[in-house]
């Protein structure tokens, strides 16, 4: 399955991915569990391209999933920077941090999150709907992004009659029909057997190859972790690894 971008599908993937999109700076979180402070990132630095697969690595408890809910705007750190197209996070309210969303960010579960009451192509079109784009328009984007996942006869399915791959790709084109900018994958294949996983994750580098997205993704697993171009591990709220793969 490729996925084609009519913009900039035939540039060369180096010449298109050039410029820093991502920098975190210092990065602390702490949280108060009684009378003691757990440290869930502890002076983390980074930056990541634009149109860059990266995977953060680590075992539960290390700070990935604390890490990427900050950088998609989920969560404000307690101190440091994150700047993502020359715009500090951390100093965004609420609202601020939704208009964010809203427009430079699509999401991937690891449970899929489709509502049950919706077929494949009302779920992906949702987030058009609170977008504020006319029904007619939406449900045709929709059904665009279901045929570049795979999905195309499946478009009138519900949850519960589709597999759990299925699902998934109905998850990452609900991901892409809002055009984000970057693309956070929580534990995108955790709950799919060892097939279903490679035929999302090689869905997943073409979003990146042919679409130019940028893609984060948290993982336990090293060999999903290997789909990336680039993994950064975090261990007790630190990096101690930050390499290319390949």
């Amino acid at each position: 399955m490729i996925l084609r971008d009519s913009v900039d599908a035939d540039t060369p993937q180096e010449s298109r991915m050039s410029s820093v999109l991502i920098e975190v700076k210092n990065l602390y979180k702490y949280y108060k569990t009684g009378d003691a402070s757990v440290h869930a990132l502890d002076g983390v630095s980074f930056s990541i391209q634009e149109g860059e697969f990266l995977a953060i690595i680590g075992p539960s408890g290390s700070g990935k999933s604390t890490l990427l809910n900050m950088l998609a705007g989920l969560e404000k750190p307690t101190k440091g920077e994150i700047i993502i197209s020359g715009m500090h996070l951390e100093t965004l309210d609420e609202n601020g941090l939704v208009a964010f969303r809203r427009k430079n960010v699509g999401f991937v579960f690891q449970s899929y999150n489709l509502l049950p009451t919706m077929d494949a192509v009302e779920n992906v079109a949702l987030p058009l709907m609170f977008q504020g784009v006319p029904k007619e328009e939406r449900m045709k984007e929709a059904a665009e992004y279901l045929k570049l996942a795979g999905l195309e006869k499946q478009m009138h399915h519900k949850g519960n009659e589709m597999s759990g791959g299925q699902q998934q790709r109905v998850g990452i084109a609900r991901a892409l029909v809002v055009k984000p900018k970057i693309i956070f994958a929580d534990e995108p294949t955790g709950n799919l057997d060892t097939k279903t996983s490679m035929e999302i994750l090689n869905l997943l580098q073409d979003v990146v190859k042919n679409r130019h997205k940028t893609l984060i993704m948290v993982t336990h697993d090293p060999v999903i972790a290997s789909f990336a171009a680039r993994q950064i591990r975090i261990v007790d709220g630190k990096i101690s690894s930050d390499e290319k793969n390949g």
